[in-house]
């Protein structure tokens, strides 16, 4: 396989409007409020908008029952792994000093930016559970600053100095579930950027579990485009300053 844009899917995206609820899935969303209820009486789905159900719908194609079965095993799952409704950073010392995931300014339309750094993660100093306690945290904090009128993010992932140290396919396979499964249709594009060659035996094994729909979001950078790559889809101003910009990254937790 050749890992390139082309062959990921080079960032291709749905342009859809964030805000805007179409009558058939006004229709499924009312279908699939009525079959998690009956499934789980204790869902208290008053509480939850019609744009979160709209996005589990939308990464099963609308697909009422399968979307249902998504959201019913995230239920379950976020009861019994964040059973304080939240993450602390007393839970994660360990992943938060590494320093290794960053936010600042937003992209051309109006989604967060999000930098991470692949060569930071260091598996043997923490735990698969503790990793995963991170994603949890972690996207918490980026959903909650995503600005109305939109429902995703972007990412850049930097790999500059990755190596075999840095590899943990279990806490990306990990990570991969939980974005997938609990947090659908929240990531919009990922830029792999500064990536090595032996990355791509960790790749290997984990790219046939990236869901078709997710594939699409990553775009593999060449060096030499980088920084126009970034510009096109990151204004100038909002560019992280590590890449060119003006924006000084923000940890994760300061955020």
């Amino acid at each position: 396989m050749e890992f390139n844009e082309a062959s990921v899917g080079g960032g291709a995206e749905e342009e859809e409007a964030p805000q805007v609820i179409s009558e058939v899935e006004k229709s499924k969303i009312g279908i699939m409020r009525a079959v998690v209820e009956r499934e789980d009486p204790s869902a208290k789905l008053q509480d939850v908008d019609d744009f979160m159900i709209r996005r589990f719908l939308r990464a099963r194609d609308l697909d009422v029952e399968k979307a249902s079965k998504l959201f019913l095993k995230c239920l379950s799952w976020r009861r019994s792994f964040v059973p304080n409704g939240a993450i602390s950073a007393s839970e994660i010392p360990n992943e938060l000093a590494q320093q290794k995931l960053f936010m600042q300014g937003l992209d051309k339309m109006g989604r967060p930016i999000v930098v991470g750094y692949g060569g930071r993660h260091i598996p043997s100093k923490g735990s698969l559970e503790e990793f995963k306690r991170f994603m949890v945290y972690s996207l918490d904090k980026i959903c909650s600053r995503i600005p109305g009128g939109q429902e995703k993010f972007v990412c850049i992932v930097d790999l500059e100095g990755w190596g075999y140290k840095n590899s943990d396919v279990r806490g990306y396979l990990a990570a991969l579930s939980i974005l997938q499964d609990c947090y659908p249709e929240r990531l919009g594009k990922l830029f792999l950027i500064h990536v090595p060659y032996i990355f791509m035996t960790a790749w290997k094994m984990f790219y046939p579990f990236i869901d078709p729909k997710t594939k699409k979001k990553f775009v593999f950078v060449e060096n030499k485009k980088l920084r126009t790559t970034l510009l096109g889809d990151i204004d100038e101003s909002q560019l992280p300053d590590a890449y060119g910009g003006r924006l000084p990254l923000v940890p994760i937790e300061d955020c």
